[in-house]
């Protein structure tokens, strides 16, 4: 039986994970549950699956909680430090699914208990790649990729050296593929957050609106599969139908197919290496009928020619990028900026702020936070 952790347990990656998890009762035990704010989703979580310990990220939660679970047995924990704590545990497999820079540490965490990290959270591999991958490598832990493209990747690549010669990452374009950059201005967050496709949270849905999610993806993907960034290459794709693909020296291209499903590539890292049964729609290629493929239109969609930008600069480019995205796309979901500032908020960032390479956490957190600073100086000289 395999034992595994979820952290960020009642988000979109989480609740798809505990669908799978909860099918093979025999197969796997949850050690622990985290979420940030709901008590209630995480304490059904927990009582569904007799989790171990559940650990609330808001602490001024911690008695709601500890109520909820009264009686079940069940360890009841709160604050950012129990969220790493809980991360620390060592279950066999832990779900990395924290949207944003606050799930690097318990990432951290739970990649030197030494064990499988199945990793949703891209912020993280953006902003603090090569120190996670240096502590992956030092513990002797598995990196299992989550997001489709990635997980795609993952079932056609070939690590021999000199086999790969492109990786090509494929981009359903969003909501917004068709519209012209006159029509994004009136965008809404409500809008933003209908991906034609599929079922993700707010965060993750606008980046997607933006592109910005599949340039993160690609200094992602960088870190994960390292052939290069001048070998990594997006291709829209409507159908969301071809994940991605490989293409070997040879000629031959490998591509990953299924149904627009998370629970499709959860379930391949879930259980790696081998397979489990889902109850995902099977792909139908026939009804599907026909896959389109265009070029990304980088003048439309800015967020991606910046993330391009800042992974060929490397360095602290890709932390600066990400933490002004996370601002910007969390001022636009509370009203506060339009759909087109966003990218312009990151443009600004990186051309006034321009830090050595982090070495360490601490040092990533700090660049984080004065790029936080600088968006929002950004954005309230935008509103002057």
């Amino acid at each position: 039986m395999r034992t595994v952790t979820i952290l960020g347990a009642t988000g979109s990656v989480g609740t798809s994970t505990l669908d799978l998890v909860e099918r093979e009762p025999d197969r796997f035990r949850i050690e622990a549950l985290t979420a940030y704010s709901d008590v209630d989703g995480l304490a059904a979580a927990a009582k569904r699956t007799n989790a171990k310990v559940a650990v609330i990220g808001d602490a001024a939660r911690h008695d709601a909680l500890k109520a909820a679970l009264s009686g079940t047995g069940i360890e009841v924990a709160a604050g950012a430090q129990a969220v790493i704590d809980a991360a620390a545990r060592g279950a066999d497999w832990t779900m990395a699914a924290i949207v944003g820079l606050a799930g690097l540490e318990p990432t951290m965490a739970a990649i030197a208990a030494g064990k499988s990290v199945a990793l949703a959270n891209k912020e993280s591999l953006v902003s603090a790649g090569s120190i996670m991958i240096r502590a992956t490598e030092a513990a002797g832990t598995r990196l299992l990729p989550v997001d489709s493209e990635h997980n795609a990747v993952f079932q056609c690549y070939e690590p021999e050296p000199g086999r790969v010669s492109r990786i090509i990452l494929t981009a359903s374009g969003g909501p917004f593929r068709t519209w012209a950059s006159e029509q994004m201005r009136s965008v809404t967050p409500a809008q933003a957050v209908k991906h034609p496709n599929w079922s993700m949270g707010a965060k993750i849905s606008v980046d997607s609106a933006t592109m910005m999610n599949k340039g993160l993806e690609l200094i992602e993907a960088h870190h994960l599969f390292p052939i290069g960034a001048e070998k990594l290459e997006v291709l829209v794709h409507p159908q969301s139908v071809v994940h991605s693909m490989v293409e070997y020296v040879d000629g031959s291209v490998l591509a990953q197919l299924g149904s627009p499903d998370m629970r499709v590539p959860i379930a391949h890292a879930l259980a790696w290496p081998q397979r489990m049964q889902t109850p995902c729609q099977r792909l139908d290629l026939a009804a599907v009928g026909k896959l389109e493929f265009e070029a990304p239109d980088f003048d439309r969609f800015p967020a991606l020619a910046l993330a391009k930008e800042a992974l060929a600069a490397g360095g602290a480019r890709p932390a600066v990028l990400n933490a002004a995205n996370e601002t910007a796309v969390a001022a636009f979901l509370a009203g506060e900026v339009g759909f087109l500032d966003i990218a312009a908020i990151v443009a600004e960032v990186l051309a006034q702020y321009e830090p050595d390479a982090p070495e360490t956490l601490s040092e990533v957190v700090a660049i984080d936070a004065e790029a936080r600073h600088k968006a929002v100086s950004v954005m309230r000289r935008m509103a002057a």
